[in-house]
């Protein structure tokens, strides 16, 4: 590209500056000072940018640039660690791959803390000397305070100095009894575990060790490894899937290489979390948003210098900077939570897959109810037995038409008989607050969220009505505002108006425990909730579908699905497989002690195939239809689709962009549906295109240009343009 340019003294860095723009575009280039000669390619540069300052990240360096020498600018600082370099190959596939920006793709890849400067800790630490040694056998004159410092250190070794007072180590370091100098500490998370521990390691059963052995097999070839290195643990719930993770990455440790294990959300897996760390020791790093900027940072950098060589955590854990990476573990691989829902809106499954290419790894994926992508693209291995022998849990479908009370007369009895038995038992509804929206009686007013065309809903513990998109609140009204009608009405029930129903029916003998975004807010609030539920004699747990994820309690009896078809009702192509998803999972916690146990699934839609199959555990069946009917419509995996979606405070500008954008796309070739609008969402107007296509990569391409050519003109009338390949 640039062999017959002008050569230019000295090495040039060309430099992407970290904009949020569509706008604007590098790489730029910029002249490295003699000192600077030792940067490369992943580099965090503090560079000059138009009228102010910005960090940009190095993606190649050349000895020839378009610009004269004296018209470069050259970089004000470099700011340690930088990028590795094949995350910042990884960044630019993300950014063509999901129409973003490579400077938004780099973000993901940065060092935690990088933009608020986040940097090693240092402490004092005292350590004894020969001579402070001597002083203590040899009865030197030393106050307690003294003789106690110095005890301490020989017993416990270097100690941070505030812990035994400065004022006398520096008594004692002026006299050479001990040495007290600056070190890093580093910043570690706590640890917390939940559920069932292992002394040791089971026994594998024939099944696992056959998955086992394929998988340690492509390790063994793993530089290598081509599709045959890609595999589906599918695996019904209690079938001992994190087992196979465990011994698989025991194996990519001996072999001298790292293992990224992700899970969908760290906060509600916290078992399979512990059982990573207590059987690998400190060579786990745990990287999520709930760590402090500190812990994150500290964390990224153990992974980076070959410290920690497993890395745990939710979807960006994908991006940890480990070097000779084996193995990719995608546990829960069905779980929404892994698809980004910031720009660039990329898939972490994806992700891992790419990775794995550029480091010759193993990925395995595992799931109870795997996507029917991921059925048709990997090689599937199959546990098809809980490890304890132990039969799933019967499933009873109850209809609920002409039920006018949110539990069946059948759930109530079970629920009696759990409390009776001293017993446990979880209900799913997937939806918090009270109620779904009020209306007047007298003139059928509803309230509405201000921001967004959705109605609110009410939160009685916080006698306010809140919208879940914006987060706009209000106080919950006595009267209608329009009419003045006290005859204010509740439509439908949430996990709050279960909590108190459930309180009110059973009483002080089954304890009920809420878990939701509500009663999950806060530091700890989410495992504490889980293990008060696990320590308890007896009790429900009511919640959203984070009651369904993850969770291993031994003594679960029944499980309770309230609204089941609910996902039903939702215009997405998902809905079957989401509800099927649902149902499964839930099942999946119970019945998992000596005395089994039973699910009942409430649904205004018994005969719904996604429900029907779910009952009989018949995960092949499902997959097997669900891939038929995708099939005729030309939905994934038979198909991909790209949504974009504008938005501006007025539904003109947003339209006209969104026609302008199909014009540009619909003579590639695409099919491309829309514009259409959506509901009014943060007090912005929507508008939204859909791509449907079979060729994934001219679609891909098609879109990415459509969208670069627009960039300015959108920036200009105030226009937001959001592109998202494979929209979950």
């Amino acid at each position: 590209m640039h062999a017959n340019l002008p050569r230019t003294p000295g090495l040039i860095a060309r430099v992407e500056p970290l904009t949020l723009t569509r706008a604007v575009r590098g790489p730029f280039d910029y002249r490295l000072r003699p000192e600077q000669a030792d940067v490369g390619v992943g580099a965090l540069l503090r560079v000059p940018f138009g009228s102010r300052k910005t960090l940009g990240i190095v993606l190649e360096l050349a000895t020839e640039s378009e610009l004269a020498p004296e018209r470069l600018a050259e970089p004000d600082a470099v700011l340690p660690p930088g990028v590795p370099a094949d995350l910042v190959e990884l960044a630019g596939w993300i950014a063509r791959e999901y129409c973003s920006t490579p400077a938004r793709a780099l973000t993901l890849v940065l060092p935690p803390g990088t933009a608020g400067g986040v940097k090693r800790k240092q402490v004092l630490v005292a350590e004894l000397t020969g001579a402070g040694g001597d002083a203590l056998d040899g009865g030197a004159p030393l106050t307690d305070r003294q003789r106690a410092a110095l005890e301490a250190l020989r017993r416990d070794g270097p100690t941070p100095a505030a812990a035994l007072g400065t004022p006398t180590l520096r008594r004692l370091e002026g006299r050479g009894l001990v040495e007290v100098g600056s070190r890093v500490q580093t910043r570690r998370p706590a640890s917390v575990a939940i559920g069932r521990r292992l002394d040791s390691p089971p026994e594998l059963t024939s099944e696992q060790r056959v998955a086992l052995d394929v998988v340690l097999g492509a390790l063994t070839g793993a530089g290598g490894a081509g599709e045959g290195g890609r595999y589906l643990l599918h695996g019904v719930t209690g079938s001992g899937k994190t087992e196979v993770y465990l011994r698989a990455v025991e194996a990519t440790l001996a072999a001298g290489r790292g293992a990224i294990v992700l899970v969908p959300e760290i906060a509600l897996t916290p078992q399979t979390v512990g059982r990573f760390q207590a059987r690998f020791g400190d060579v786990v790093a745990v990287l999520h948003s709930g760590l402090g900027q500190g812990e994150r940072h500290d964390e990224w950098l153990r992974l980076r210098s070959g410290e920690a060589r497993v890395c745990v955590g939710p979807r960006s854990a994908v991006f940890a900077p480990l070097a000779e990476i084996g193995l990719i573990v995608v546990d829960e691989e069905h779980d929404g939570s892994y698809k980004h829902e910031g720009d660039p809106r990329y898939d972490a499954r994806t992700v891992a897959l790419r990775r794995a290419e550029q480091h010759g790894a193993v990925v395995l994926a595992g799931s109870a109810t795997p996507r029917p992508e991921s059925a048709v693209a990997l090689t599937r291995l199959r546990l098809p037995s809980r490890i304890d022998g132990r039969s799933l849990p019967a499933v009873e479908v109850l209809d609920m038409r002409g039920v006018h009370h949110p539990l069946h007369p059948r759930t109530r009895m079970a629920l009696a008989d759990v409390r009776s038995a001293g017993g446990k038992a979880i209900v799913l509804l997937n939806r918090r607050g009270w109620s779904n929206f009020l209306s007047c009686r007298g003139c059928g007013n509803v309230w509405m969220c201000p921001n967004c065309e959705v109605a609110l809903v009410l939160h009685r513990a916080s006698g306010q009505l809140s919208c879940h998109h914006c987060g706009h609140r209000r106080r919950a009204p006595s009267r209608c505002e329009e009419c003045g009608s006290v005859a204010v009405a509740r439509h439908g029930v949430g996990t709050e108006s279960v909590e108190q129903e459930l309180r009110e029916a059973f009483g002080a003998e089954l304890p009920v425990f809420r878990l939701d975004a509500d009663a999950a807010a806060g530091k700890d609030r989410l495992p504490r909730t889980l293990a008060a539920f696990e320590a308890a004699h007896a009790g429900v747990l009511v919640g959203t579908q984070m009651v369904a994820k993850g969770h291993d309690f031994a003594e679960v009896a029944l499980g309770v699905v309230l609204d089941a078809d609910q996902t039903l009702r939702f215009p997405d192509f998902r809905a079957e497989e989401r509800t099927f998803a649902l149902v499964t999972q839930l099942a999946g916690r119970v019945g998992r002690g000596e005395e089994g146990g039973k699910v009942l699934v409430q649904t205004l839609a018994p005969a719904a195939e996604s429900i029907e199959f779910a009952a009989r555990h018949d995960s092949d069946g499902f997959l097997e239809q669900e891939l038929r009917r995708r099939k005729v419509l030309g939905y994934p995996p038979h198909g991909s689709l790209i949504r974009i979606v504008c938005s501006a405070p007025e539904a003109p500008e947003a339209l006209d962009v969104a026609a302008r954008l199909h014009g540009l796309i619909a003579p590639s070739g695409q099919t491309v549906l829309g514009p259409a609008p959506l509901f009014r969402l943060r007090g912005r107007s929507r508008t939204q295109l859909v791509i449907k296509c079979t060729t994934r990569d001219a679609a891909v391409s098609a879109v990415g240009a459509a969208v670069d050519e627009c960039a300015a003109d959108a920036v200009r009338r105030g226009v937001n343009v959001s592109v998202d390949v494979d929209p979950q």
